[in-house]
């Protein structure tokens, strides 16, 4: 027999490095979750990607188990990690904080592709680029 699903909860932490300390712990102090043991598992299945936020979906079922599917880091930090800078333009017209290539824009794409809803890696570079933009980023 199935399990019944209670709640679905999204949370973004930094790879390798979640702790039962808020934001993380509250959130899954309220759905039930035992914090300690999410903690663990999650850590142990960031630990290449350590520094990173990491995005999770976790699943909680009634008799309090959960599981979780792991994301690929925003569109944004991805970028902001190619051009080697802390954070985007905050006037994205006016004032610009790096460019990237095509080739790069590429590159992003397919990384990200599993988690765009792009039939086509052409499709996702529009919505990295796009992205881009945005923030601040010249695309050439």
């Amino acid at each position: 027999m199935a399990k019944k699903v209670v709640k679905t909860i999204k949370i973004q932490a930094e790879g390798g490095k979640a702790t039962p300390a808020p934001p993380l712990g509250p959130v899954l102090g309220q759905a039930g979750i035992n914090i300690g043991e999410f903690v663990k598992q999650f850590n142990d299945q960031t630990r290449d990607q350590m520094g990173q936020i990491v995005p999770a979906v976790i699943t909680v079922y009634d008799d309090r188990s959960f599981d979780f599917v792991l994301k690929v880091s925003p569109a944004s930090r991805l970028i902001l990690k190619k051009l080697g800078k802390d954070k985007g333009s905050g006037k994205n017209v006016a004032s610009r904080i790096g460019t990237l290539t095509s080739a790069q824009v590429r590159e992003i794409a397919e990384t990200k592709m599993a988690d765009l809803n792009a039939s086509s890696v052409e499709q996702a570079m529009k919505t990295i680029a796009g992205t881009a933009r945005s923030m601040g980023v010249e695309v050439k």
